[in-house]
Formats: structure tokens, sequence, C-alpha cells
């Protein structure tokens, strides 16, 4: 059942949102090479923490996970798509990192994934972050009262497809409220005027997931929980919160 939020339990998602940027924040500032994985995940805690927020991450299990999940954040680097858990992997100059994070304040969340490299970047990974961030501004753009739920996930896959990525399949956002995942399930493809259709107070979770080596297929990590690309090439993972308003949608996760 899709849940529309009032203009009041809005404003509260934009709270938890806020701490979920800064949590973003702090994890990339810490970003150097030398650095694990779980010091970035360190740092995100302590926002959280600090906010008097909850992680939405650490602890949670789905039916197909082997393990409640270790971190805050998820922590993925390379050819690793989304979900990696932090641990002691040391960061190198010209890793490709993507953190996902999400947060609970005063009983609504926020959930948002940033891209980046780790010192030095190679051109290629540069143009498949923007080409990740350029995909996720055409999703949010395509929320608008009327839309349909096809018509987000077709202006992501536009953008993916014509720039050469591979798009992760079946993986991608989801509503979101008072839990992480709620309905809708909102897809990275679809047809145009095809699927629910956006009203204001629906609050999604935007997220494309592109693969440089232009493959759509993926495979799991030993750990259960990490998603690879099944060609080994690089991927990149952006994510936003955002409201469907009457004027438009709202991002909800940024500083």
């Amino acid at each position: 059942m899709v849940e529309i939020k009032t203009p009041e339990e809005i404003a509260l998602m934009r709270e938890a949102g806020r701490v979920v940027a800064h949590a973003l924040a702090a994890a990339r500032d810490l970003t150097e090479p030398g650095r694990t994985t779980a010091d970035l995940d360190r740092a995100a805690a302590e926002v959280i923490a600090d906010a008097g927020a909850d992680p939405l991450f650490l602890g949670y299990q789905p039916a197909w996970a082997p393990t409640p999940f270790p971190g805050v954040t998820c922590i993925s680097v390379n050819d690793e798509i989304v979900h990696g858990p932090p641990g002691q992997r040391v960061l190198a100059d010209g890793d490709l990192v993507s953190v996902d994070c999400g947060a609970r304040l005063r009983g609504w969340s926020g959930d948002a994934a940033i891209s980046f490299v780790v010192g030095e970047a190679y051109p290629a990974d540069l143009a498949l972050i923007a080409a990740t961030e350029a995909a996720l501004a055409r999703g949010i753009a395509a929320a608008r009262p009327g839309s349909r739920l096809g018509d987000v996930g077709h202006a992501i896959a536009a953008e993916a497809r014509a720039a050469g990525y591979g798009l992760t399949a079946d993986h991608g956002g989801h509503g979101i409220g008072r839990t992480m995942h709620e309905a809708p399930d909102v897809a990275n493809d679809g047809r145009p005027g095809r699927g629910y259709k956006l009203r204001p107070g629906l609050a999604l979770a935007i997220e494309p997931m592109l693969v440089r080596g232009g493959s759509d297929g993926y495979a799991h990590s030993e750990d259960g929980w990490t998603v690879i690309s099944d060609d080994g090439s690089r991927a990149a993972h952006c994510e936003h919160t955002i409201a469907v308003t009457e004027d438009g949608p709202v991002v909800l996760t940024l500083p």
C-alpha cells in the first residue's frame, strides 16, 4: 500500500534527509589513500548519533541476506555496485567509492548515496559518476504530479543508455517514509505513461546504478551482501530521497 505523506511529515523527512547528507559528507571528507572503509563508516555513524538519529542500515536483514548488515553505511569500491559492508579494506589512490547511507529521525527516514574517486581520478571514472548523477537528475525531474513511475524509469534509462553504460538489473529505488523500504518500487527503466500515477505527498528514493562496461548483469560476492558487476568493470551509485509536490519534485537529502 502506497502511503501519501502530509506536508508536515515531508518536513520531518527533510530533517532526516539533512542528517543523511551530513553523514555522507563526513565520510567523503575523511576519505584519502590509506583509510579503511570502516573509518568512513565511523565518521558517518558519529554524525547520525550526534543528531539524535538512528541508522537505517545497521542490523538490517532482508530475507535474502545471510547476516544482519554490520554497518551504518554501504561502501562499495570499484567493481562493487552496491551493498558493500564496511570493514578493513584499505582505500587506494584512484579507487572509485560509492557510499550509501540512511537514517531515521523522529520516526521518519532519509536515504541517499554518492560516488567519488579517492585521490587522482581516471577521466573514465569521472565520466561514469557524472552520467550516474545526470541519470539521477533526469529521474528526479520526471517525478511530477500526474507522471507515472514508468516515466521516471524511462528518464533514468535514457540517460544511462545514451552514454553507453550498463544499468544494474533487478535493482532500483523505492518508496520511503516511516521505514526505509515502502511501496512502490522505483525501477531504473520503464515505459513512459505506464505504472503508478504520482501525486503530491509521495516520497521516493531514486537511485540509478551504472556500470562502465555496459553490462546489466551482476553477481554477489562471498559476503552475501556486495553486488558486483559481472564484467568486472567499475560502477557508480547515486541516490536522493525526494518528495512529489504540487510544484514538482523536492530533494529531501540535501545539507
